[in-house]
């Protein structure tokens, strides 16, 4: 019998070998670049989402409160204390102050520490003048708007100072109010404002012997709640509204000992609202900024991270010309009085939350909100240009 001797099979040359491989090297290559590009388009596409949404929901609520600005203030603003030291606006209790040189202006008389229902602070956005440099042109600013808080409704209550200027006794007028709901949760807090309104005879030098204070009305800021029937305005406070030095005027000294003690006040709670960045250092490391929000004299709180850039113009008319300057980054410095500011124009810039900045993606909002509450000034008027 005869052996059967298979063919032999011929296998892959190692030239062959190599030419697979590395096409194969390639598809490989191909597939991790395309999904590479697709986790990059994904990354960037969440990022800007992300980004977008943070800062559309700052512009939001900044939008809120500049909408309110002037609300339950006097028209053309509010003159506080005289003869003293300027009031502030956005420190804390612990004399913290976040906004650099946050004292109130002058009037357009010149006469200093005028509360208006909008307050421009043009380069000064920056907790401690700290740099963001990933900012554009380094140029950050503030803004403090101030208005009643009628969602707390405190004409349920009466305001009598039967003592003096600093402890006022609070009585309920609306039989369907508990005491305790000055103090409740979004009640009166230490560092709160209260505008007090008063109408009363008072002493003076009228026709018959006394004149009449028509709707006298001063701010005072709040320092200790002992309990829901006492709220105390002691002299010291930390944004300088309790004066009762001798010489001061347009406080609530002044205003009680003309009215007499115990006469009655309506009040409301105001809101100085500000805005401003903050870059946190946490450890050591200077973290990436965020955009603060501080009512009255309380702690400021974050409401939004990663704000590299927010700046403010203003469209404010001239009461003397009577036409509307446009876009005015700094009214103060120009002459402009903040009470006839018409619209605010707000720019924010965010950048998206990335390990050291690469590849971060910074985008603006932009957006304008018209200050209703203002004051108006009638530039058609036959005679001069007549503001209210």
């Amino acid at each position: 019998m005869k052996k059967r001797i298979g063919k032999p099979q011929r296998g892959f040359s190692l030239l062959e070998l190599m030419i697979a491989s590395a096409v194969g090297l390639v598809v490989i290559a191909a597939m991790t670049s395309l999904f590479k590009i697709g986790m990059d388009a994904t990354f960037t596409v969440t990022q800007r989402a992300e980004t977008q949404q943070n800062m559309r929901a700052a512009v939001e609520l900044m939008t809120q409160d500049i909408s309110l600005a002037g609300s339950g203030l006097p028209s053309g603003g509010l003159q506080l204390v005289t003869g003293g030291t300027v009031s502030k606006f956005s420190c804390n209790q612990t004399g913290t102050c976040y906004v650099p040189a946050g004292t109130y202006p002058a009037s357009g008389g010149g006469v200093p520490n005028f509360m208006y229902g909008i307050i421009p602070g043009f380069n000064t956005g920056v907790q401690g003048g700290a740099v963001i440099t990933a900012a554009p042109g380094q140029v950050n600013s503030s803004i403090t708007s101030i208005y009643c808080d009628y969602n707390f409704p405190l004409t349920n209550f009466n305001f009598t100072f039967p003592g003096g200027p600093t402890q006022a006794t609070v009585t309920v007028i609306n039989a369907g109010v508990q005491p305790n709901n000055i103090l409740a949760a979004g009640g009166l807090n230490p560092g709160d404002l209260i505008l007090f309104t008063v109408s009363t005879p008072g002493n003076g030098n009228g026709n018959n012997g006394t004149s009449l204070i028509q709707n006298a009305a001063v701010v005072a800021e709040v320092t200790t709640i002992p309990n829901n029937t006492t709220i105390n305005f002691a002299s010291g406070d930390a944004l300088n509204m309790n004066q009762t030095g001798a010489g001061t005027s347009n406080n609530l000294s002044t205003v009680i000992a003309a009215s007499g003690a115990g006469t009655q006040m309506s009040a409301c709670r105001l809101y100085a609202v500000s805005y401003f960045l903050q870059v946190p250092v946490a450890g050591g490391t200077v973290q990436t900024p965020r955009l603060m929000r501080q009512v009255n004299g309380r702690d400021a709180v974050p409401v939004a991270d990663n704000i590299i850039n927010m700046q403010f113009t203003y469209d404010v008319i001239d009461s003397v010309a009577g036409t509307v300057t446009a876009n005015s980054a700094n009214p103060l410095a120009a002459g402009l009085s903040p009470a006839l500011i018409q619209k605010v124009n707000l720019w924010v810039m965010g950048q998206g939350m990335t390990t050291s900045g690469r590849k971060a993606q910074s985008m603006y909002l932009a957006t304008s909100v018209a200050a209703r509450n203002m004051s108006f000034c009638n530039s058609y008027s036959s005679a001069t240009t007549v503001c209210q």
